[in-house]
């Protein structure tokens, strides 16, 4: 079993950048595929990015490509979220996810889940 948490959240103006961070325990980090979602009020949970176990192929929902970046940190067992030319669209709560299969778009096909970090961009 793995417990994650997020941390790095906050609050900046539009144009700003973050830096959301994953912390995972348990043991077998390396074999995970690690997703970012997120949900903003009112609205249901969306994907943001996933990364697959060996770090070597990454996607992004359209609404962050080019400003977004996923990375992880295996011998930190770390997943990391680069947040850049945020939006006030870009304002959610922040969750990260990890998966025993191949990396997803697909929420459903995650095991775990963290608790989420709140992230504000105000214009």
């Amino acid at each position: 079993q793995v417990q994650l948490v997020e941390s790095g959240g906050g609050s900046v103006q539009a144009g700003g950048s973050l830096r959301l961070s994953c912390a995972a325990s348990g043991r077998g980090f390396s074999s995970y595929a690690m997703g970012w979602f997120r949900q903003a009020p009112g609205k249901e949970r969306e994907f943001v990015a996933a990364i697959n176990w060996r770090g070597a192929s990454t996607f992004y929902a359209d609404s962050v490509k080019g400003r977004f970046t996923i990375s992880r940190d295996d011998a930190k067992n770390t997943v990391y979220l680069q947040l850049n030319s945020l939006k006030p669209e870009d304002t959610a709560v922040y969750y990260c996810a990890a998966s025993r299969g191949y990396y997803s778009s697909n929420s459903g096909r995650y095991d775990y889940w963290g608790q989420g970090t709140q992230v504000t961009v105000s214009s």
